[in-house]
């Protein structure tokens, strides 16, 4: 028996932050979708192999092993990409490559395995509408475009990434149309969903009110 706590929401709106800080405090185990897809992401501009080379993609996925750590540390097939998935080639290059219908089954399924039997928290874009779509708990995490690029930049400078706040707002801009549009498993709002916008929240606030939300369930 396991018990599933599903946040969605778009790029920039704090759901690995927050995931973990809710997970550290309920003892529930973090997997974080998104930097599995963006592990993927890295090996295809590692390999220098296009998006539309589906034979290509099938080959890489067969042989592709990714873990991440119980200090939320990322390996890559054995390295560690920790910083490497966070910077800006990757994120330009994600979103299109997490709509390939090859990349989302391989994704799927070892998210669903990974769960299995476990108590966990799991964010993403469509953790509560595909992946979990019966999940005990479901909350879509927002905040506006502008204050989500000050966090991403704020992120970034804390990690030494180089970017500046109008390149990662445009990113954010136009990850949000892809990501909403996108015929593969869109970002939407899972209709049992609990809406929170984070825009004039603190991350202590988000935390407390989530964690209510779980706890009443």
């Amino acid at each position: 028996m396991s018990f599933i706590v599903a946040i969605d929401g778009p790029a920039g709106a704090g759901k690995g932050t927050i995931t973990k800080q809710v997970g550290d405090k309920l003892n529930l185990i973090n997997i974080d979708t998104g930097a599995m897809f963006r592990c993927v992401t890295l090996k295809i501009l590692q390999e220098g192999i296009e998006i539309e080379d589906e034979k290509a993609i099938e080959k890489l996925l067969e042989n592709i092993e990714i873990e991440i750590t119980k200090k939320e540390e990322i390996f890559l097939d054995g390295e560690n990409v920790t910083k490497q998935i966070r910077e800006n080639e990757v994120n330009n290059m994600v979103s299109p490559v997490s709509v390939i219908p090859q990349v989302r089954e391989r994704l799927l399924n070892l998210q669903r395995k990974m769960a299995e039997g476990k108590n966990v928290i799991m964010e993403g874009r469509d953790i509560g509408t595909v992946v979990f779509p019966n999940a005990d708990v479901k909350i879509y995490l927002d905040a506006s475009p502008e204050e989500r690029a000050r966090r991403r930049v704020k992120q970034n400078q804390e990690k030494q990434i180089p970017c500046t706040y109008e390149e990662v707002l445009q990113g954010i801009i136009d990850r949000d149309k892809r990501d909403a549009s996108r015929e593969i498993a869109p970002l939407k709002q899972a209709k049992d969903a609990i809406y929170i916008d984070s825009s004039n929240m603190t991350i202590e606030e988000v935390v407390a009110k989530i964690i209510t939300i779980i706890e009443e369930k």
